[in-house]
């Protein structure tokens, strides 16, 4: 069936706000700023984008109230069918605290790696979220995977040593120490772990309250940014090297300095206002997709993400092109695919049929599984 015109744009806004969110803190990155010690170095500030972040994500609560406010005053019963809107709104907001808090520390630890990797990893590294999460439901939800699953996973993890390579292999024409884009690569990976477990909390506790998903994101948001905006605060006491720590007070954060920066630099304040409300059109966007269309879809949109973002990288000379990050990203791909049962397992059933060694049901016919489509999908 076509896409409405509607649909079309939801998609496309996914698309362009998901890539213009990874895009803008990577920009941020690489802009050159004079520090309060009057030199010059590149803003290195993951925390407090980090904190940006979660301001956009509270945007969400806002655009809640208002939908809500607009729909109820129609009176029509709106409020409760709208897919924005309709939802428990009665619930305890203090459950979502420890998804806010998971969220909170994965966040600023993959800024830390995107400061100190390429854009396109960064963005590739973060499907190993997929390998956590299916170990982490097997012990805590009680689930098994299938061989399908086992397959998707570990076609993902693959990928991932393909991508990594890559990464080691571009360092050598590339002007950027082998140690800061490993290192950031692995705290990349290592915060999908911290991910992971949000996603179980969330699974296992939240789903079952049935709250509206931009209520869910607005809050999570909001209990974010009060975290981040805490530990901000004994960050800018806590001396480190380089490269976790570049700036005019060698803390792992000058939020002064950042401030000032940021309001001395037309650039960088285009790049931190981008960063707030590119993630809560994209939040909007992503549920707005996964209801109107599905969960598959969404996931295919963000894979396209992944690719306008390394075209994008590559054509502003952000990094170089190496075959083996896009050998890479194409066996993430049919990883993501196999364990999320779309378009693979299907076409492997559609073989075997017609290679006269399976016979292919009714519902095996379809090349998007439909049926996990129906599930709705966390953010």
């Amino acid at each position: 069936m076509a896409w409405s015109n509607f649909q079309c744009t939801l998609a496309i806004l996914q698309i362009i706000t998901g890539s213009f969110n990874t895009l803008s803190v990577k920009y941020a990155d690489k802009q050159i700023v004079l520090g309060e010690d009057g030199q010059l170095r590149y803003f290195n500030h993951p925390f407090m984008q980090s904190s940006f972040m979660f301001l956009g994500e509270a945007l969400c609560f806002l655009a809640f109230k208002v939908f809500y406010y607009y729909y109820n005053r129609r009176g029509d019963g709106s409020v409760d069918n709208n897919v924005l809107t309709k939802g428990s709104r009665i619930f305890n907001p203090f459950i979502l605290i420890v998804p806010a808090l998971c969220d909170m520390f994965a966040t600023s630890i993959m800024y830390v790696g995107l400061n100190m990797t390429y854009a396109s990893s960064f963005q590739m590294l973060r499907g190993s979220v997929i390998v956590f999460t299916g170990m982490l439901s097997i012990g805590f939800l009680n689930r098994k995977l299938g061989v399908r699953e086992w397959i998707g996973i570990g076609f993902v993890v693959i990928g991932l040593i393909f991508v990594g390579i890559s990464d080691i292999l571009v360092m050598e024409n590339d002007d950027v120490s082998a140690n800061s884009v490993i290192t950031g690569d692995l705290l990349i990976i290592f915060a999908q772990i911290i991910t992971a477990v949000q996603m179980v909390v969330e699974e296992k506790y939240v789903g079952q309250q049935d709250i509206p998903a931009l209520q869910a994101i607005g809050w999570e948001g909001i209990f974010g940014f009060i975290g981040i905006s805490l530990i901000i605060i004994p960050l800018n006491y806590i001396t480190a090297p380089p490269p976790f720590a570049d700036n005019s007070r060698g803390t792992l954060e000058a939020t002064v300095e950042a401030l000032i920066e940021i309001g001395s630099n037309s650039k960088l304040l285009i790049a931190v206002i981008g960063i707030s409300f590119s993630i809560a059109f994209f939040n909007f966007a992503g549920i707005s997709v996964t209801k109107e269309m599905s969960a598959t879809t969404r996931m295919i949109l963000d894979s396209v993400r992944t690719i306008v973002i390394w075209i994008f990288s590559l054509a502003f000379q952000w990094q170089v092109f190496h075959y083996m990050q896009l050998i890479g990203f194409i066996i993430l791909l049919i990883g993501m695919a196999c364990y999320n049962n779309i378009i693979i397992p299907q076409l492997i059933r559609k073989c075997r049929h017609y290679l006269g060694h399976h016979t292919l049901s009714k519902n095996e016919d379809c090349i998007i599984n439909t049926a996990a489509d129906d599930v709705q999908e966390t953010i």
